[in-house]
């Protein structure tokens, strides 16, 4: 690892083709085959020698082609190390505040298939909300050093977890940090979508310019997928749920977590009428897709199917609910292309439920606390 002392030394050009050239080292084959193979300490260095030399080059254009040249997947075997050492580098770079990292990462999940985006999220998540307790907190406060990087990690553990199964519901820690972040600026989830130069055609199999439409499924789907989890009921009829606190005492409620995530998705929604009007989008890019909306009310459907529903009445309408609100605004802001009787059809579909007739109502009123029942 004598790069350390050509980083201190060499011009910008050879620096950056240094770092290159030992970055690239262990992923020209697969771990397993990779003669060379680092030790952890070798390892450490060699990510600490990418974290200082991302945060010394002041060429953002520079940063980024290394940063690509490094880590865009190459779809052989070596994407296993690739991915495995880019979870590393970015995880010890929220523990440090690298920024410069953090936004080159940022990047890197906007232009890469989302199959790669949500292995770079789990990574994150095993490290700062599963692994060590109280480590979320150094997670979390990378929201006011990169806001950018934030979005993309909203949308993609969106993606990861959506709630088919147990495994795939959202961790407390996870789901209260992000919870915070849009309560504290909802712009936030809109930080990609307004920062980047869009066509009414967006690729597919990458994250979305938002994470709304995961969000939405998270609140939608969340009533459905708890009831799923719980134990059975206790003789008297009740459930017994588990309600954590977290250092200071007070109480994170996941149900109640939901309800707060699903009325700032809301308030989003709500925005979206003047900004997709200010890029020349409105009634041209949906960013909520009624594609995947389909999908959405087929897993509503097997949930409740799954449920026995005289014994998930109130979780079934508290989702149904949701998802009617959430079409309705969505629908009015422009955010959701589609016509009434597409979203008829759609609706009908549905289990019997007093929201089927939601979203037909006439545009909702200015949102405020209240103005949503069931929410």
């Amino acid at each position: 690892l004598e790069v350390a002392s050509i980083c201190q030394t060499a011009d910008p050009l050879a620096i950056s083709g240094s770092v290159l050239a030992l970055g690239r080292a262990p992923l020209q084959q697969p771990r397993s085959t990779f003669s060379g193979r680092l030790n952890s300490l070798q390892e450490l260095q060699l990510l600490e020698i990418m974290c200082n030399y991302f945060q010394e080059q002041t060429k953002d254009s520079v940063r980024q082609i290394i940063f690509s040249s490094l880590f865009s997947p190459q779809g052989n075997k070596a994407d296993d190390s690739r991915m495995s050492l880019l979870g590393k580098l970015v995880s010890m770079a929220v523990a440090v505040c690298r920024i410069p990292v953090l936004e080159c990462a940022a990047s890197w999940l906007q232009r890469t298939p989302v199959v790669y985006c949500v292995r770079l999220a789990r990574a994150l998540v095993d490290d700062y909300c599963c692994l060590v307790p109280g480590s979320v907190q150094t997670l979390k406060q990378i929201f006011s050093a990169s806001p950018r990087f934030c979005c993309q990690f909203i949308t993609s553990v969106t993606a990861l977890y959506d709630l088919s199964s147990d495994d795939l519901i959202p961790p407390l820690d996870l789901l209260e940090m992000i919870v915070s972040w849009i309560f504290e600026d909802p712009r936030l989830i809109l930080i990609t979508f307004l920062n980047t130069p869009i066509a009414a055609n967006l690729p597919i199999g990458f994250l979305e310019l938002t994470p709304l439409t995961g969000l939405i499924r998270w609140c939608v789907k969340a009533p459905l997928a708890y009831k799923r989890k719980k134990k059975p009921s206790l003789s008297n009829g009740h459930v017994a749920t588990k309600v954590t606190k977290d250092s200071g005492g007070m109480d994170r409620d996941p149900h109640l977590l939901y309800s707060k995530l699903h009325l700032n998705v809301l308030q989003v929604l709500m925005m979206l009428q003047v900004h997709l009007t200010e890029k020349n989008l409105y009634g041209r890019l949906g960013l909520v897709l009624f594609d995947h909306m389909v999908p959405l009310v087929e897993e509503i459907n097997r949930l409740a199917d799954e449920l026995n529903p005289l014994n998930a009445s109130q979780e079934i309408e508290l989702s149904l609910d949701r998802l009617a609100q959430a079409l309705q605004v969505a629908m009015a802001s422009g955010a959701l292309l589609c016509t009434r009787d597409d979203l008829r059809t759609l609706c009908s579909r549905l289990p019997h439920n007093k929201a089927h007739t939601v979203p037909f109502l006439p545009p909702p009123p200015p949102l405020g606390v209240g103005k949503f029942p069931g929410i």
